[in-house]
């Protein structure tokens, strides 16, 4: 196998690398084949023939690991397959075609929506600024537009979604990619949507924390336990003291479960109740049916009573005090 470089220096050079190879290939990539592409481009500077094997050997690699660092880097196009080897492609060239490529496409669009496409360069440059020290991948600056086009964020949002990852200390693309997708879900669109889901996070929260402390759970809760206090706060609509008095029915249970609570909270909603006292009325009136049943199952000496719409519920409301 040999190695060209397209730019010879001399004999006693250094062996230079450009800055976008340390900002966008080298967190990508793992320390083998990095060690990989290192060495062979140092020893394309001296037009250097040389085997699969003997790399292996000189690194101190599995031939494995050499044949496939070969072939990322090839899928990567930071090297060429030839006749004789291996060319060792200059990494500027390739990043000012990826640049030059959206900038051509994007062009008669640019044309009809300057100053939204005005607006968006500049939140880019702040993200670019703001959270890569000016050395964002060129890579996302693709993704940002696709990301503007798919959920219709506004430039606020945007920064918004980055400044939000980057506090998470998760600033790669799978994240930012799922928190928009949530913000997506929710309807979020604007910096006003933003600050409303935000408040409704907090509210959640707070009756979240609440709820874990009365049921003495020092954990933190599951997904899906939080969905359901999202689903009695948000589609409900019900407030903590409604929660509460759903709360108080587990006092009876052995071990009470957000199912159980899940249930009795649904019912009250199929119900059409929107206040606690409403659900307390309907408690008091589902105590006094029950009690009316038992004394008459008692005299008649009959426990299968004719069947009543609560009948169904009777695990939900038994015991009733």
């Amino acid at each position: 196998m040999k190695l060209e470089s397209a730019d010879l220096s001399s004999l006693f050079s250094n062996t230079l690398l450009p800055d976008i190879f340390f900002s966008e290939y080298l967190s990508e990539a793992s320390g083998d084949f990095i060690k990989v592409y290192l060495y062979m481009v140092f020893l394309s500077k001296y037009d250097k023939d040389i085997k699969v094997n003997d790399l292996s050997k000189k690194l101190v690699l599995p031939l494995k690991t050499i044949q496939d660092a070969v072939k990322y880097w090839e899928d990567k196009c930071l090297i060429t397959k030839k006749n004789t080897g291996y060319i060792i492609n200059s990494i500027q060239e390739i990043e000012l075609h990826k640049l030059y490529k959206p900038k051509t496409a994007l062009s008669a669009d640019q044309l009809k929506k300057s100053a939204e496409n005005q607006k968006r360069a500049k939140a880019i440059d702040f993200i670019n600024n703001k959270y890569f020290s000016g050395l964002m991948p060129t890579t996302w600056y693709p993704e940002i537009e696709l990301w503007f086009k798919k959920y219709n964020f506004d430039e606020e949002v945007m920064i918004a979604l980055f400044g939000y990852c980057f506090d998470k200390s998760a600033l790669h693309k799978n994240y930012v990619q799922t928190v928009a997708e949530a913000w997506n879900k929710n309807n979020i669109r604007s910096f006003n949507d933003l600050d409303t889901y935000y408040e409704k996070q907090e509210k959640i929260n707070v009756i979240a924390k609440t709820i874990s402390k009365k049921l003495g759970i020092s954990r933190n809760l599951t997904q899906y336990e939080y969905g359901y206090i999202e689903k009695w706060i948000i589609d409900f609509g019900f407030s903590m003291d409604i929660i509460e008095i759903a709360l108080k029915r587990t006092t009876s249970k052995a071990n009470p479960t957000f199912d159980y609570l899940d249930k009795l909270l649904t019912d009250w909603h199929d119900r059409g109740f929107k206040t606690s006292n409403e659900v307390q009325a309907f408690l008091s009136e589902m105590k006094e049916k029950n009690k009316n049943v038992k004394q008459l199952e008692k005299q008649t000496g009959y426990n299968k009573y004719e069947q009543r719409t609560y009948d169904n519920l009777e695990s939900l409301y038994a015991n009733l005090k």
